[in-house]
């Protein structure tokens, strides 16, 4: 199943994108239902792609955690070296923008170097702690879905500890549109992440050449905290591309969906 949420006619719905369109859930709380893991089943007209436009899959996600430097091709083009755990860090609800929005650039004096990148994230489906197995953990997925990420690297230059302040601008994180359950996905690892900048391929890379693949993550995530239904990992990018006001950016995962934005 792949889910979304959507505006048609002035008014937000959620539902199930099918092969001819989109067709609404009787509510359109997305976040509700994965939380409740309960679905209704879809009903009314298949709405055509092109009269609709998707929006966030829910607003406020209750977690947002994204990781750094998880594939060896991202750490050898910035001349870093890999962490031995997860290099996690949050960000705040506050900093999301919708899919195919805008990226608005931080003014100069406060940053002029952005990045954004592409990546694949995971969605957690129960509420759980200290998982013990990569069983569990895939146990505790709902679904997968690609998110764009960006970074103030100038900010981040200055001083390692502003990771946050460098992570955390306005607009510096999408989700969605589309979030796929597992189901839909025979090897997570198999898949290839791609971030294109101005229309053309600037970075790609296979999950399976993470550091901390997907279900390693949660694993280890949950050790430290509980992890709740609708909680985001996005699992890092092999590459980030900078950006100036014009340019457009997407990630692209096949199998997943895109999640495109412009730039100004």
């Amino acid at each position: 199943m792949k889910v979304l949420r959507f505006l048609s006619q002035g008014q937000v719905h959620a539902g199930v994108l099918l092969a001819g369109g989109v067709q609404a859930f009787p509510s359109n709380d997305l976040l509700g239902m994965i939380q409740s893991g309960e679905w209704p089943a879809a009903a009314g007209p298949v709405l055509p792609l092109a009269e609709v436009t998707p929006i966030l899959p829910y607003d406020v996600p209750p977690k947002i955690w994204c990781i750094g430097l998880n594939y060896h091709s991202h750490a050898v083009d910035i001349n870093a070296v890999q962490p031995e755990e997860p290099g996690s860090f949050m960000k705040p609800a506050s900093c999301m923008f919708p899919p195919a929005g805008e990226i608005v650039l931080p003014p100069p004096a406060v940053s002029n170097d952005v990045d954004a990148e592409g990546e694949l994230a995971v969605v957690i489906g129960r509420r759980v702690k200290g998982l013990a197995s990569l069983d569990e953990a895939h146990a505790a997925i709902f679904g997968y879905t690609t998110t764009l990420d960006l970074t103030a690297l100038d900010v981040l230059a200055k001083n390692p500890r502003y990771l946050t302040r460098a992570k955390s601008m306005d607009t510096f994180f999408s989700f969605g549109p589309v979030i796929v359950t597992k189901d839909e996905i025979a090897e997570v690892n198999d898949l290839e992440v791609i971030t294109e900048h101005n229309g053309a391929v600037w970075s790609r890379d296979f999950v399976r050449n993470m550091k901390h693949r997907p279900l390693e993550l949660v694993r280890f995530h949950s050790q430290a905290m509980t992890l709740y239904p609708g909680d985001i990992i996005s699992t890092g990018c092999p590459k980030g591309a900078r950006i100036k006001s014009g340019d457009t950016v997407r990630a692209r995962i096949d199998g997943v969906g895109t999640l495109g934005a412009t730039v100004r």
